[in-house]
């Protein structure tokens, strides 16, 4: 009974985070359908006929009952399909992925017979780098169409909802209108740094408001004005209205593709909502109340066929009207708000995963992870929203671009999950098919109406997706280039070995953090820096941050920890690993949480002791706190235990480890040598934190070689130098101390 009560709430909640978008639709349909007027009754019901069936194949059957299947623990969008492949298929383009990030609790994956077809679809993606790229392309397309979908929907969505006020005043202007859709719109980005905290309760009841209202008086308007309509559910009225629109099929088409605007933001809005509670809020609520308001607007203008400009409000019983357009308004804003935070959110996986420049992103919600807020997109989002609402001021252009952003997307989605049916589901191929084809022939007629209006509006998803998509593959393609340049002129092992103990250089007390992003090997960068200043800290550890395709990465196995070379010449590793939802927080301390991690480290070596080892293995927390409370029962009363039941990892190079002779049974002796040594060094690393610790970055320049092409250096020397330019550094991310930050130059050639 419980579990029962809690979907219920829980599909009541996802009302207000999923569907707004989807629920506002009505307000702006029928107008984009007839922008020329209707002729006759039977263009009417035809375009209903259509409506109700791209609404029961698309968003119920599509993706209410499939792709949403298909989430990353709770989830969806573009990114988490891609980060689901990357997990099955070795496709990621930036190869800094281990096998210890594998075992990871949120690492799920599945495991494949040699000769299935699974199997073969596997080696033939991870085949050749083209694939790969081409993967990478398609996903690129479908996120900057998402973008300029945040972008579209405020618009059209407050313009649509504040025109009601014309209705009952005619004489009122156009410019009226807009400046009042501006105004909202401003406003609602402006407040965008609050976050929806203290609001956002309030979303699910009035988004269940809304669709109460809609159906209602959708009925109401049925049973008052033409009841005949009903006979739309027939589908051969949909053969009828296509055969005799041949001249106006296109633009029709386009208007009926935004009625299921807003459906691949319920994919991407998805925010941990249970599956189940998604599609008992659709199938219960929200999809019956949108067929009662299409059926009821369709009667409506029957009667009134020179009413469908401004359908959705002259339909509304006038005793309702103004609080129909107050709760229309407040749908609109909240509808544009999960849009706003979608774009927010797809923006963070993007540049989680290498493929956007680093911005400040800031967390606005102390209770929910997923609520972010960033300044600079919100910004730009807020700029051209009131660009494309001021510039075109009615519905029917913003309609026509709309509409090319959401159909693009949609063809993304199915495209990417062929491979997610083969790979994680292993599903039939038949089922793949068929999926595919009744997919694309519903979504390719709805992408060839939308591709038909580029010159009447549609071209503005367009330049805003070329825009973002450069911007993207751009920074993409330098910091692949860049990480392999770092791979192929990193440092030997053998060349550190050779310097000795010093290194060759004066050992100067205090702790270095020396900040790469190979997650092995030693970087070119250490070698350029005790090469120019023949100096360097007692301790060196080298930090790699790094995202994996994961969704999470728990804080507990966030840190793997290893030493470099033999203990006396105290240089370490440490892989921070993040998943494409986590944040680093402004209040987080990141120095004291690699201090921490390292101290703790030395205290697990030392129980390591009398254990046959080699390079890879990771130990639970469990496991290290039940070792580590032994240690401390074994040593003297006052002796340091500093952190002690911390977080942590480490690593070595097998995924087991041999036991040789207990560090606490046994052998007294040794277990006395490894306490006094775990002493010593403890002391010595304490003493080198009160030293001081400084925060070596490198301030790398990136150019293109002599040999390059025009293109390439235009990329590379002006566009990516350029974004480089004006994103956050690493140490401005990492709340690293501008008095312990050390920039070292360097140049790379790509």
């Amino acid at each position: 009974m419980f579990s029962s009560v809690l979907l219920l709430r829980l599909a009541f909640q996802s009302l207000g985070v999923v569907f707004g978008d989807l629920g506002t639709s009505p307000l702006y349909v029928f107008y984009n359908i007839f922008p020329h007027g209707v002729d006759n009754d039977e263009d009417v019901i035809g375009a209903l006929s259509l409506i109700i069936y791209t609404l029961t194949l698309i968003p119920l059957m599509k993706y209410v009952f499939v792709v949403l299947r298909a989430n990353d623990n709770g989830q969806g969008g573009t990114f988490a399909l891609y980060s689901l492949l990357c997990r099955h298929a070795k496709v990621s383009t930036i190869p800094n992925q281990h096998k210890t990030d594998e075992e990871l609790t949120t690492y799920s994956r599945q495991t494949y017979e040699e000769n299935s077809l699974a199997a073969k679809v596997k080696r033939w993606l991870e085949g050749h780098a083209y694939k790969k790229n081409c993967l990478l392309i398609l996903v690129l397309i479908g996120t900057c169409t998402a973008i300029g979908d945040g972008i579209l929907t405020p618009a059209i969505s407050v313009l649509s909802a504040t025109g009601g006020i014309r209705v009952q005043n005619p004489k009122m202007s156009t410019d009226v209108v807009v400046i009042v859709a501006v105004t909202i719109l401003i406003g609602l980005f402006s407040m965008q740094h609050y976050g929806t905290d203290k609001v956002g309760w309030l979303f699910a009841p009035l988004v269940f408001l809304w669709f109460i209202l809609i159906g209602s008086v959708g009925a109401f308007n049925i049973h008052k004005y033409n009841s005949s309509v009903l006979k739309a559910y027939n589908p051969v009225y949909i053969y009828r209205f296509l055969r005799r629109a041949k001249s106006e099929i296109w633009t029709s088409l386009g208007g009926v593709m935004l009625s299921i605007t807003g459906t691949e933001a319920l994919f991407a809005d998805l925010c941990h909502f249970p599956v189940l509670a998604i599609q008992i809020a659709f199938t219960l609520v929200v999809f019956p109340c949108l067929l009662l308001a299409y059926t009821g607007q369709a009667a409506y203008i029957i009667v009134h066929k020179d009413h469908v400009v401004d359908a959705f409000y002259r339909s509304i019983p006038d005793t309702i009207y103004w609080p129909a357009f107050i709760i229309a308004t407040l749908a609109a804003i909240v509808a544009s708000q999960a849009t706003i935070s979608a774009t927010y959110s797809i923006i963070k996986q993007a540049l989680a995963l290498g493929c956007f420049p680093r911005v400040s992103v800031v967390h606005t919600s102390k209770k929910f992870l997923g609520q972010i807020y960033i300044p600079d997109i919100n910004w730009v989002l807020m700029i051209l929203c009131i660009a494309v609402t001021a510039g075109f001021k009615n519905q029917i252009q913003i309609g026509n671009a709309y509409g090319t952003a959401v159909v693009i997307v949609m063809l993304v989605t199915t495209f990417l999950m062929v491979p997610i049916m083969l790979l994680v589901w292993k599903s039939h191929w038949i089922l793949v098919v068929t999926f595919l084809v009744l997919s694309l022939m519903v979504e390719f007629p709805y992408f060839i109406a939308c591709i038909n209006k580029v010159d009447e509006g549609g071209w503005v998803p367009l330049a805003v997706a070329i825009t973002f998509f450069i911007i993207m593959y751009v920074w993409h393609f330098c910091t692949v280039k860049q990480y392999e340049f770092e791979m192929h002129s990193k440092v030997s092992m053998a060349w550190i070995l050779g310097l000795g103990p010093s290194l060759g250089l004066v050992r100067v007390p205090g702790i270095g953090f020396v900040y790469t992003e190979l997650a092995s090997g030693v970087p070119h960068i250490f070698s350029h820096f005790i090469t120019n200043l023949p100096a360097i800290h007692s301790v060196v550890v080298f930090v790699c941050v790094k995202y994996l395709p994961v969704y999470t990465v728990p804080v507990e196995e966030r840190f793997v920890m290893k030493r470099i070379g033999p203990k006396n010449f105290h240089m370490f590793r440490c892989v921070t690993r993040y998943g494409y939802k986590d944040i680093q927080k402004k209040h987080d301390d990141f120095e004291k949480m690699l201090l921490d991690r390292l101290l703790i480290f030395v205290r697990l070596e030392s129980m390591m002791d009398g254990y046959s080892d080699s390079e890879d293995f990771t130990v639970s927390e469990q496991k290290v706190e039940r070792s580590t409370n032994a240690l401390l029962m074994s040593e003297k009363a006052g002796s340091n235990t500093l952190c002690s039941g911390s977080d942590l990892s480490y690593s070595s190079s097998h995924d087991s480890i041999v036991l040789a002779k207990s560090p606490l049974t046994g052998n007294n002796s040794l277990t006395r040598y490894s306490s006094q040594t775990y002493r010593d060094e403890l002391e010595f690393l304490n003493s080198c934190k009160d030293a001081g610790v400084v925060h070596i970055l490198g301030n790398t320049i990136v150019r293109a070689r002599r040999d390059s092409g025009i293109i390439k250096r235009i990329v590379v020397d002006h566009l990516y130098a350029f974004l480089r330019k004006v994103c956050r550094e690493h140490s401005v991310i990492f709340n690293v101390p501008h008095e312990s930050l050390l920039n070292v130059g360097q140049i790379y050639y790509i």
